[in-house]
């Protein structure tokens, strides 16, 4: 499979958008679904000392500040009461600038962090980030070149993770395809008391090939199976026959198999944003969610929304609209 990044960088938004659907045809109004807590956003600032690792400098949609107050102005009018922000830099001392950012935002109720469970001093790291309330874990995946497949078979590594799971931290994993799926069940076997958060799965599709496709769902129910594993419905949107479709369609027989296979109690709503700029804007992003949850009741469409991430985050409220959450 393509690396996610390398895709979504060959194309911009605007030229991926069918003329065919407006916008306001699938946009709901705010009374419609209940509050949000975006559990996935990232923040950062390639103007400022050092510049960033990413977005590239030759993104044209994403090489811009990212910036909770810019988040806000898109978020705000959509009922979106809070995010977690997730760290997009493999360098430790941005770990401490993403906790500073989001500290100045009563937006932002938690922050997951970049540390290699592989490294000595990963002990020290996680010590130091774990004492800042809005710390609630790391991500490790198919990202800036690491293997869990390696990591697994290192006795630190797999240490490490306990460690991890001992403090009470989430391991959040991305991006997904049938490799890391079968990664993340071998690690809720060496670390059953891990929380485990896998992003973006709406844009990893079974293999067309029978037998992988039976394989990639065997190993998702399996890793099902493990309480403390959620999923975030993040990145429905994707390319399908040269368009990105902003109609449920295309979508539904998939987003239906990972409803089932996950369980309603488990399913976090994602934006992705601003990465999501690369395939649709931010309302589309939440049109297309709302549209596939209009099907389900009330009580599954808030624990969607914001009930599940608290279990999945043990975040705490830092406003009067978060905590009526806990009600």
């Amino acid at each position: 499979m393509m690396n996610r990044r390398s895709f979504l960088q060959r194309a911009s938004a605007a030229s991926m958008l069918p003329a065919t659907r407006p916008l306001s045809a699938l946009l709901k109004p705010l009374s419609s679904h209940p509050p949000i807590v975006d559990t996935h956003i990232h923040l950062y600032d390639p103007t400022r000392p050092g510049g960033v690792p990413w977005p590239e400098k030759d993104d044209t949609v994403l090489y811009r500040p990212a910036l909770p107050s810019r988040y806000a102005s898109l978020a705000e009018p959509h009922g979106i009461v809070g995010a977690i922000a997730v760290e997009c830099s493999p360098l430790p001392g941005d770990n401490q600038w993403l906790l500073q950012t989001a500290a100045g935002s009563p937006w932002i109720v938690g922050v997951i962090g970049d540390l290699d469970p592989a490294l000595a001093e990963f002990p020290a790291q996680l010590e130091q980030l774990q004492k800042e309330p809005l710390f609630r874990g790391i991500r490790y995946g198919n990202l800036w070149g690491r293997s869990l497949t390696a990591g697994l078979q290192q006795p630190r590594f797999v240490e490490n993770l306990r460690l991890l799971a001992r403090t009470g931290l989430v391991l959040e994993s991305a991006n997904p395809n049938p490799t890391l799926v079968r990664e993340l069940l071998t690690t809720v076997h060496l670390v059953p008391e891990l929380r485990i958060v896998l992003d973006h799965l709406p844009q990893a599709p079974p293999p067309q090939q029978a037998e992988a496709r039976q394989q990639y769902l065997a190993d998702l129910r399996s890793l099902a199976q493990h309480r403390a594993f959620y999923v975030k419905g993040s990145e429905i949107p994707r390319r399908i026959d040269g368009g990105i479709p902003l109609t449920l369609a295309p979508y539904r027989a998939w987003l239906d198999t990972i409803w089932e296979i996950v369980g309603e109690e488990r399913m976090l709503f994602g934006s992705d944003w601003p990465n999501s700029d690369h395939m649709v804007p931010f309302d589309a992003t939440l049109a297309l969610a709302e549209s596939y949850q209009q099907t389900r009741t009330a009580a599954a469409r808030a624990a969607y929304y914001a009930k599940n991430s608290i279990a999945a985050y043990d975040w705490k409220p830092r406003t009067s609209a978060q905590a009526a959450l806990f009600a």
